[in-house]
């Protein structure tokens, strides 16, 4: 009894010390289905307790995995150090903040007050980490094209996903700001990722699934200038359009992408399927077309699938010991 007790100390010591930034997609793609989920129970009559019990285990695993990285930022400084300065994991920061936002915009209608406040944690985490990260960017480190991939985009996704509850609670100024930060910056990163892409040897097979990446900033800048402006106009229609056309683009991509080996990064193909579904159903609500309806739908069901999917192999990895382990 001793002996296996102590055995599994420094095991368990080991997997919290490489316990990574990456697991804070889960919680982004838990909280994309919870939103789905919601956007989906009006036009299809689904009963409101399973965007609710959606949420529910969203917020407890944004719990479980925010105990797991503190308790590494406490225990092993020296580790989360040196996940900031790795050239590609610097990226994944942000999806902290990011889990945050959408948490608060999924429990806005149900709990107003909590979510103010999760927003206001949410945005102001996304600033400084957005703002870090930017700087990690231009400063004096020096960064390959090698390093480049999709996950650049993660801080411009999580400057537009700030207004979709800011909005909503009044504050347009900050909306604006972080929007027009996003977005510009998504330009940006999307000239130099298709450049990487193009001209540059192909990504290492963990980084393959964050291709899918490319449909968020679109898709869900489609559904953010919506809630700022309150219309679907023509520069909404083109967002989400590009949402779909990037869409297409990665379709074509899925099978090799899925038979590759499951890593966390995987995680990556639920969020940004869940804004394109969101997206789609929006458009369907505001112009009452029915061809987005089923579309919209159809990407929910979809996405089920997927969530089921890796929820099961991730719950598998982690108790194969696959997860959490030095690469």
């Amino acid at each position: 009894m001793t002996a296996k007790t102590t055995a599994a100390a420094p095991e368990t010591a080991s997997r919290l010390e490489h316990y990574p930034i990456t697991f804070f997609a889960t919680t982004m793609g838990l909280g994309g289905f919870t939103l789905a989920l919601r956007a989906a129970t009006t036009p299809f009559g689904l009963a409101p307790w399973i965007w609710q019990a959606a949420l529910a285990l969203t917020t407890a695993v944004l719990v479980m995995v925010t105990l797991g990285y503190l308790a590494k930022a406490i225990l092993y400084p020296n580790a989360v150090r040196a996940e900031w300065k790795h050239p590609v994991r610097l990226a994944f920061f942000p999806t902290a903040s990011i889990s945050v936002l959408i948490l608060a915009t999924a429990a806005l209608p149900l709990f107003p007050v909590a979510a103010r406040w999760l927003w206001g944690v949410g945005t102001v985490m996304q600033a400084v980490l957005a703002l870090a990260v930017i700087t990690g960017w231009i400063s004096s480190r020096a960064f390959q094209q090698a390093h480049l991939n999709p996950a650049w985009f993660i801080p411009a996704v999580g400057n537009v996903i700030v207004p979709l509850a800011g909005a909503q609670m009044g504050y347009l100024e900050i909306s604006y700001l972080f929007f027009s930060a996003g977005l510009i910056f998504w330009l940006i990163l999307l000239t130099l990722v298709f450049n990487r892409l193009v001209f540059h040897d192909p990504m290492p097979t963990r980084l393959q699934p964050t291709l899918v990446i490319m449909i968020a900033p679109p898709a869900v800048a489609s559904v953010a200038w919506l809630r700022m402006t309150g219309q679907m106009d023509a520069f909404s229609h083109i967002l989400m359009s590009l949402g779909f056309v990037f869409g297409v683009l990665v379709a074509v991509q899925l099978p090799r992408i899925l038979r590759l080996p499951f890593a966390l990064s995987f995680w990556a193909l639920s969020f940004p399927l869940a804004a394109l579904a969101i997206a789609s159903l929006q458009h369907a609500e505001v112009t009452e077309t029915t061809g987005y309806l089923w579309v919209g739908g159809a990407l929910v069901i979809g996405l089920t699938v997927l969530i089921a999917g890796l929820f099961g192999r991730t719950m598998l990895g982690m108790m194969r010991g696959e997860i959490c382990q030095p690469e």
